[in-house]
């Protein structure tokens, strides 16, 4: 997809926030969604999103609605830092096919980086175990300032 286009209001993340695809929650706001990715690239990688908005990248989002969501992307950053204790912390956000889009709904990626440990290609591991999921968002989720 190119970077114009109309939202797709079915896309995985639409669906997640109206309750139709279940997500591991890390945190939630007014205006953010956090929860973490299930064909993550590292341990602890979290998505953002923001919840009142139909902006399939960030050259669409409203600069208010794209204000509250990078406080929120801030707040993950920390928690992920504070829990996991990385070497190095990835925060990326994609527009378009060609840049590795591939949910158009605007969302930032939280990647905890270790030393020496390569980060994982997307769902190239497969879909992570729902258990240990649920243990890393409960601990990062302790760590929200």
């Amino acid at each position: 997809m190119s970077l114009d286009g109309t939202y797709e209001h079915d896309n995985i993340f639409a669906k997640i926030l109206r309750g139709e695809m279940p997500a591991v929650r890390v945190y939630e706001d007014d205006h953010v969604f956090a929860f973490m990715d299930v064909f993550p690239q590292a341990k602890g990688h979290v998505l953002v999103i923001p919840k009142h908005s139909s902006a399939r990248n960030i050259l669409e989002e409203e600069p208010e609605k794209l204000s509250h969501l990078i406080l929120g992307v801030q707040r993950m950053a920390k928690a992920v830092r504070a829990a996991l204790n990385p070497d190095g912390v990835v925060v990326t956000q994609f527009n378009g096919a060609p840049a590795g889009q591939t949910v158009y709904h605007l969302h930032f990626h939280i990647i905890p980086r270790w030393e020496g440990v390569p980060m994982g290609r997307h769902a190239s591991g497969g879909m992570a175990d729902m258990d240990e999921l649920k243990a890393l968002a409960q601990q990062i989720s302790a760590k929200i300032a």
